[in-house]
């Protein structure tokens, strides 16, 4: 009898306890459905306790902690992307070391995390009491504190606290950026200190309040980027700030307040984050590839660095070197610009003379001057604002403030101008302020100096006309011999039979005489020859002193006339310094020469494949040839003028300079990709065995990504010290892409290093593993996996988690064969170069 009634009382004793466990997983499974958190209902670490944004669960907000720590937060983060992708940090500063905190919400209205033992780890404030908080989180990403009984928790004047007015690192549709004046409160994004620390790093990206407020980058409170005022299309300094498809700008300016803010579009995920780099980066999530794209960065080039042409300097990108004085200024200190120190910045080459009355000098497609110092009238009109700078001496420039519909609004500067760049597409006007000598007037056109017009017009036509009729006559003498030049700058004509090029695209470049290259060279002697590809030999030489490498189109070339004219034309409208530069160009008769800057260091391939030459390259030095040639490519892919596709990109087309800094060279079969284009097709598939990419050489298909798998197998190359056409594993059957792939599946990706670079102290272990890794991203076989070469750059140099690189193209591990799927499509493959 005791043992059957122990028997029944553990048996109630376990229906009591299941009884319980009954009660509390409904409340579990509640909780993990809802998007608040309730003075009766808190949040716990040490489970997966969340709640989940409505109504379509975009967000979720709970317990986490960041790659390789142990360290909890709370945080909110998208919910269905796989890859955590954090938004907001409530306890940033103030990490809790156990699973043992606890989010609750308190009267009369404060959100509040604590510890094991109830010690306060973070918490709100707020400005009113409410009788019955909550903590909501929205589906915008914005975790509000209201009242339960104040109505729409969309509306912002419910809530006493949001997290919308406290930014970590991410801005995200819906958020303000700037101040409230009445409250003194801004609302500002700062970089994590890293992939693991989520607190405050070293940069901030904010609104500048003094002067006309502008956006600003700064590290450690020293401005280091202004993406410039909002004109009411753009911010001045960030063209392309006007252009997204997702959302749509807005800027609030009144007395009680200073924010921008956007509006999203459409049904797209966007978001932007100041990276611990310091760079401010545009994503959207892609559902056909799952995964974040980076669709814009600011800062994006040398210009963009704060004031680097100093006052009354102008940066432009396309020009080299890239600062230059504005129109009627000059160096000020001459000496320091010759050594590419432009911080002293430029003065006027007449001096102000404001008794005698200074006119005004109009200078478009620019970058407006830093506002910090500037002056500001939002109702006045142009000409207004021209008669008030007129009358002030100490004004030195006027503009308007909003470039819509005509204009309106007066900025003025009454400093020096400092931080502009040229912005060809997208920039504004402004008006400077010059001595009168400087201005060429039309004053009296009417009297002495219109008749001297009506004299001179008549002759000068005259003399146009004459000029024209003899060019013609000498042109049909000569029989194609036009194109001798005394070394000024001149259009080269093609009129190649087989060209279908328009003569509108012609360009300006410098055009030599035949004579002058031939002496440079020592008449193409033999000991001047650098070496030859599949254009023909190049020579080096000197040329007024500077030396010169000379490319020359032989008659046995695999590239011909349209290849020649393809190369003049990209390079000339190319300029980066990650790009060589081309001095100009010669054609006389059956000669076609090319002229570069010379490299004295050669091609990259004498150097990574040579036994010896090899040891002269060190880890840094490969890395930093690594991210050269990125830049370098991603000018071409995205921010160039032109869309322009390499197509054959490889370690002999790389130059290195005297700093081995690494150029890329031989534009002879690049193609341009025109308006919303993304890919293009062609039966003729040209470009070096070994670096075309698997799409390119099976369809015929070619876009950024097939330039994209080319740098791949050029970072491999880099790493390995070896070609991919001549690396082979007989034992294994698989070529260079299917070593470095079998070694990162079985976690050996560091044996693929170069021997002897393994042993010295100045390798960086993570970057090589990281280096491999994205090469291998870029090598994938669909073009669609592979990386954009922004990303690219950003993967290269940061430190974060990196997607799952997927199998590359043209691999097997049957016989070690380039291998594709079977095509329809006829193709003819040229192999330019064997190399």
């Amino acid at each position: 009898m005791l043992r059957g009634g122990r028997m029944n009382a553990s048996r109630n004793g376990c229906l009591f306890l299941f009884f319980l466990l009954s009660l509390l997983l409904p409340i579990k499974r509640s909780f993990s459905a809802t998007d608040t958190i309730t003075t009766a209902l808190s949040l716990h670490d040490g489970g997966d306790e969340t709640i989940v944004s409505s109504p379509n669960g975009t967000f979720e907000l709970g317990f986490f902690s960041p790659d390789k720590t142990k360290n909890r937060y709370v945080g909110i983060w998208y919910k269905n992307i796989s890859v955590r992708t954090y938004v907001w940090v409530a306890n940033r500063e103030a990490p809790l070391y156990n699973t043992t905190g606890i989010l609750k919400v308190i009267k009369p209205g404060i959100l509040v995390l604590v510890n094991g033992s109830n010690g306060v780890v973070w918490s709100t404030n707020s400005s009113r009491s409410v009788n019955d908080p909550i903590a909501q989180l929205l589906d915008s990403g914005n975790l509000v504190v209201r009242d339960a009984d104040d109505g729409n928790p969309l509306n912002p004047e419910n809530s006493v606290w949001q997290s919308f007015e406290y930014l970590t690192d991410t801005y995200l549709p819906g958020m303000n950026l700037g101040w409230d004046f009445v409250t003194g409160h801004e609302t500002y994004l700062s970089s994590w200190k890293n992939h693991e620390d989520p607190a405050p790093g070293e940069f901030t990206y904010r609104v500048d309040r003094n002067g006309y407020p502008q956006n600003v980058l700064e590290r450690r409170s020293v401005l280091q980027y202004r993406a410039g005022m909002w004109n009411g299309l753009r911010f001045t300094g960030s063209p392309n700030s006007r252009h997204s498809p997702f959302y749509r700008i807005g800027f609030v300016f009144n007395q009680k307040q200073a924010y921008f803010t956007n509006q999203l579009l459409g049904p797209v995920l966007t978001r932007a984050v100041l990276n611990q780099n310091g760079v401010l980066e545009r994503w959207i999530w892609i559902d056909r590839t799952q995964d974040w794209i980076l669709y814009l960065e600011s800062p994006t080039d040398n210009c963009d660095t704060y004031k680097l042409c100093g006052a009354y300097g102008s940066c432009d990108i396309q020009t080299s070197p890239v600062c230059g004085c504005l129109d009627k200024f000059e160096p000020r200190h001459p000496e320091d610009w010759l050594r590419a120190d432009w911080s002293g910045g430029c003065v006027r080459r007449t001096a102000l003379n404001c008794t005698e009355g200074d006119k005004f000098l109009k200078y478009s497609g620019i970058k407006l001057p830093d506002t910090q110092k500037s002056w500001f009238n939002q109702t006045m009109t142009l000409e207004e604002c021209k008669a008030l700078c007129t009358k002030d001496c100490s004004c030195m420039a006027y503009s308007n403030i909003d470039i819509r519909n005509g204009g309106s609004g007066c900025l003025m500067w009454s400093d020096d101008l400092l931080d502009i760049r040229v912005i060809p597409m997208g920039g504004q006007d402004i008006y400077i302020k010059v001595a009168a000598s400087e201005i060429v007037t039309q004053e009296g056109s009417n009297g002495k100096n219109g008749k001297i017009i009506i004299i001179i017009l008549p002759l000068l036509i005259g003399i146009v006309l004459l000029s024209l009729i003899l060019v013609v006559y000498c042109r049909r003498r000569k029989k194609g011999s036009e194109l001798r030049s005394t070394g000024t700058s001149r259009r080269p004509s093609y009129n190649y039979e087989h060209s279908n090029e328009n003569q509108n695209d012609e360009i300006e470049l410098t055009v030599f005489d035949l004579a002058s290259i031939s002496k440079a060279t020592n008449n193409f002697e033999l000991k001047s020859k650098l070496g030859e590809g599949g254009f023909g030999p190049v020579y080096k030489g000197v040329l007024g002193g500077q030396e010169i490498a000379v490319k020359r189109l032989s008659q046995t070339s695999t590239q011909g006339p349209m290849e020649f004219k393809n190369e003049v034309e990209y390079i000339a409208k190319l300029q980066h310094r990650n790009l060589v530069k081309m001095l100009g160009c010669c054609i006389d008769g059956e000669e076609k020469l090319l002229i570069y800057e010379y490299m004295p260091n050669g091609s990259l391939d004498t150097f990574i494949f040579d036994e010896s030459k090899s040891r002269l390259l060190d880890w840094p030095k490969r890395f930093q040839i690594i991210n050269g040639i990125a830049r370098g490519l991603m000018y071409l892919h995205q921010d160039s003028r032109l869309r322009i596709i390499h197509r054959d990109l490889k370690a002999s087309n790389i130059l290195l300079d005297d700093n081995m800094e690494p150029k890329i060279s031989d534009f002879g079969i690049a193609r341009c990709l025109l308006g919303n284009e993304i890919e293009a097709k062609t039966n003729r598939i040209v470009g070096t065995y070994g670096y075309i990419s698997p799409e390119y050489a099976v369809h015929g298909l070619y876009s950024v990504k097939s330039d994209v798998f080319s740098f791949g197998v050029l970072v491999l190359e880099i790493i390995k010290g070896e070609r991919n056409t001549k690396f082979f594993l007989h034992d294994q059957g698989i070529n260079l892409l299917g070593h470095a792939w079998k070694l990162y599946k079985e976690g050996r990706s560091l044996e693929l290093l170069e021997p002897h670079l393994s042993s010295t102290h100045t390798m960086s272990t993570s970057e090589v593993l990281r280096a491999i890794h994205v090469g291998l991203l870029c090598v994938q076989q669909r073009p669609e996996d592979r990386p954009g070469m922004s990303s690219v750059i950003l993967m290269l140099n940061n430190e974060g988690v990196l997607p799952q690189a997927k199998q590359p193209g043209f691999f097997t591990e049957d016989n070690g064969a380039y291998c594709s799927n079977s095509s329809t499509t006829r193709i003819t493959i040229t192999t330019l170069d064997p190399r």
